[in-house]
């Protein structure tokens, strides 16, 4: 029979040949000819094609052209984007049972037509498998179901732009559209050139399910500006990106400015660790690494840590493994420019290299090559090419192998091998990455939560914790749309806001220089470097330090010091450092409520109100502390997950002018509850009580260094948070032109943003004195990471 492998079972084997697969596209070739190979945008529930638009070819892994796709004009996103906007009205009005049910009708229609999406995927580079697809719209059914009762106080964002890069997968696009669908939203898609073809046909089977037209729009387009462009339509409320980071980065920029949140999952540029200690089962190991490493296309790029002691054993079982194996093709003729030349500098490095066989003269192919030896620093291991190298790298102790592990800028996942249960679960804790697979690797599940760490990304995608990326409380405002100011970022905060002084200023009757707080230290003002503080009529209450890119640097110093040990205590002790922090903002009540009444002139009984407020606020996050906590998913197939929530690291909060203490206590008690440190820069406009509150953090249990209070300008130290790499995430209420800035600066490196614009929004846009919880558990969502620990059993 024609295309049949003559060879036995034994020496498939020997050689690792991939055996013979069906190359029948039959069936979606068939629906390419319906629509004569050329397809339009997928708006309102039907396929349009005008005329007058620029074509682009779409082709095969053979580089023969299957059909070709029209490129978006901007009529035609601004036609996707009403259509959007009519058919999230419908669809957000139907009960959560009738979206539950057209959900569970699409997963019927997806096995329904499971060969020609299978067909279609391969036909455009980007194999998914449909099972993987009708498990996640059975999933995110169930939670389309639920979302009322178990997220009474939340609702959707509204028109959710879903962008990805042209090397994505299909199922990594339909991780963001269906969970964003599920919970009430439509979604415009702006697909990759490899999901192109595969989300026009997934459109169409969306109406087929019952779908109401708009819910779902697709615009293609050749310009890798495409996706900002969509974005940037007034009817446009989220954005969401999965892919390479170099597309996000550029697309970050281009939105900067134009009041739309954003997140990005920058899987597709993580480097993760695979990890063989001396307790593992060697041969799986390997067998493990060789089918990650070397195929076709990969999720992610892998670099390879091998205990000392089991170095020659890995190094002889990889040897075997790797002779004979066939080439890799590789994606562009770049690629092997890049190869080429990153052998070529580990060479020069000292590393040695196990291949199949000798690189063929032809820029299309390279052998599987494992590079051996190399040192941490190196190119390859910090950012490996594109292709089939794996490098290797020795380590002597576990904690060891731990550190180098973290060693990558990235946090997207890792694979440990080890039959020492304690070991994998200590190694798992201390790894900085969102998933850890033990003994096994790439298990992927809606029901697991995928949060890159890092440079890996900034949202969580699957599991519940992933639906609220396209949620918001009903009580908190979402940021304004907006437009773009012109502003130079190069300059940004450069020069400090000045304050007026009144007419017959007299510096002798200031009644007090306050410091700030610095690493658990005092800090005074350097000469000439204070600022004054104002009464609500103008006149001077207090000199305060004018801080700026060294305090910063000071204060995240020590707070990297401090912090782990901090994460590292049970939640019970932090509880009850959190307790202490309550009990001495009571013993400084009337102290901190005059001050309050004197900065804000509000009257006294407001003010103590305010305090009473920020009092209990300090007392509801300590009892937080050892009450939120993760779980078990359950899950369809035999392994078990481990779910927890984990700190983010150093957090910096620039804090909102309305009601000045009990925004402070609401923002720090969350970070500092689930394990964060804080730097936090007060209101230009009402520093007061912040610095009061210093006395009573030091007279509490709080660990020094912990939490930093800086004061100083606004713009000034928003640069120096946004520009500190070691900062994962910043809380902002400030100016239109700060939440411009760091969405186009905190995307490299990349931070969590929380943004709020002050100017745009009555009292801060935020109701610090309502107990909704939906506001309180939005806090403490925005203060933690995932982490899914995935444990095969036999």
């Amino acid at each position: 029979m024609a295309g049949i492998s003559k060879k036995n079972v034994h020496e498939i084997f020997q050689t690792m040949e991939y055996g013979a697969s069906s190359t029948s596209t039959a069936v979606a070739q068939s629906w390419l000819e319906k629509h004569f190979r050329t397809l339009g945008f997928f708006i309102e529930g039907r396929f349009s094609c005008p005329a007058d638009r620029q074509t682009l070819n779409v082709t095969d892994s053979k580089a023969e052209v299957v059909c070709s796709i029209v490129c978006a004009k901007d009529e035609d996103v601004a036609s996707a984007a009403s259509s959007a906007a009519r058919g999230f009205k419908t669809w957000s009005e139907l009960s959560c049972y009738k979206r539950a049910k057209v959900l569970l009708r699409l997963a019927s229609v997806l096995q329904r037509h499971s060969q020609c999406v299978s067909q279609l995927c391969e036909l455009s580079q980007s194999s998914t498998s449909p099972s993987g697809l009708i498990r996640l719209a059975q999933y995110y059914a169930s939670w389309a179901q639920l979302r009322v009762s178990l997220m009474p106080e939340w609702t959707p964002q509204g028109v959710v732009a879903v962008a990805v890069s042209d090397d994505c997968s299909v199922y990594s696009l339909l991780l963001k559209v269906l969970p964003a669908i599920a919970m009430g939203n439509a979604v415009m898609v702006v697909p990759g050139k490899t999901t192109t073809l595969p989300a026009l046909l997934l459109a169409q089977l969306f109406m087929e399910a019952g779908f109401p037209a708009g819910v779902l729009n697709v615009v293609t387009g050749s310009e890798a500006s495409l996706g900002a462009k969509v974005a940037q339509n007034p009817h446009v409320n989220y954005l969401t990106y999965s892919g390479c980071k170099p597309t996000g980065e550029a697309m970050a920029k281009a939105m900067a400015g134009w009041g739309v949140p954003m997140s990005f999952s920058l899987s597709l540029s993580s480097v993760c660790p695979f990890i063989i200690f001396e307790s593992a089962d060697l041969d799986s190991a390997v067998d493990g690494v060789i089918e990650v490493a070397f195929k076709k296309k990969r999720d992610f790029q892998w670099v390879l840590y091998v205990q000392e002691s089991v170095w020659d054993s890995v190094v002889a079982k990889l040897k075997m493994r790797v002779a004979g194996m066939n080439c890799v093709s590789l994606a562009t003729e770049k690629d092997r420019n890049l190869i080429d030349a990153a052998v070529q500098e580990a060479q020069q490095q000292g590393a040695t290299l196990i291949q199949s066989c000798a690189p063929p003269s032809t820029s299309g192919f390279y052998p599987p090559t494992v590079l051996c030896g190399l040192a941490p620093s190196c190119a390859s291991v910090i950012t490996p090419p594109p292709g089939p190298l794996l490098p290797l790298i020795s380590f002597r102790s576990s904690a060891e192998g731990v550190t180098l592990g973290n060693h990558s800028p990235h946090g997207q996942a890792a694979s440990i091998w080890t039959e020492d249960l304690t070991l994998a679960l200590e190694s798992a804790k201390s790894l900085c990455v969102g998933s850890v697979w033990v003994n096994c690797h790439s298990v992927m599940d809606p029901a697991l939560p995928l949060c890159g760490r890092r440079e890996s990304g900034n949202c969580t995608d699957g599991g519940r914790e992933g639906l609220y990326q396209f949620l918001r409380p009903s009580l908190s405002p979402s940021l304004p749309s907006s437009s773009p100011s012109s502003i130079n970022y190069a300059d940004f905060g450069s020069v400090a806001s000045k304050f007026l002084i009144p007419e017959g200023y007299d510096p002798s009757n200031v009644p007090r220089f306050y410091s700030q707080l610095v690493g658990g230290q005092l800090r005074t003002a350097d000469s000439g470097c204070s600022r004054s503080v104002l009464a609500p009529g103008g006149a001077v209450l207090a000199h305060c330090p004018d801080g700026g890119r060294k305090d910063v640097r000071n204060a995240v110093e020590a707070a990297i010091k401090v912090q782990p040990g901090w994460m590292k205590k049970s939640p019970a002790s932090r509880s009850q450092s959190l307790y202490s922090l309550a009990d001495s903002l009571e013993k400084r009540r009337q102290d901190m409520t005059i001050s309050i009444q004197t900065q804000t002139g509000i009257s006294f009984e407001e003010a103590d109100r305010e305090v009473e407020l920020s009092i209990s606020k300090l007392s509801d996050w300590a009892a937080h502390c050892d009450k939120e906590h993760g779980g078990i998913p359950f899950l369809p197939q035999s392994g078990s997950a481990l779910l927890t929530p984990e700190a983010l690291g150093v957090v910096g909060v620039i804090l909102p002018s309305y009601k000045p203490l009990l925004s402070l206590v609401s923002l720090l008690g969350a970070a500092v509850a689930m394990g964060n440190a804080v730097v936090m820069v007060p209101s230009e406009k009402y520093p007061l009580p912040s610095l009061e509150f210093i006395q009573v953090l030091q007279a509490s249990d709080i660990p020094g260094g912990l939490v930093s209070i800086i004061t100083g300008g606004r713009d000034q130290l928003t640069q120096a948070l946004a520009n500190h790499s070691v900062i994962q995430s910043i809380w902002y209420w400030g100016s239109k032109e700060g939440c411009q800035f760091l969405q186009y600066s905190c995307v490299s490196p990349l931070k969590r943003l929380w943004l709020h614009c002050e100017e745009e929004e009555s009292e801060g846009g935020r109701d610090w004195t309502c107990s909704n919880p939906s506001l309180q558990e939005e806090l403490w969502r925005k203060a933690v990471v995932w982490k899914i620990v995935w444990i095969p059993t036999a």
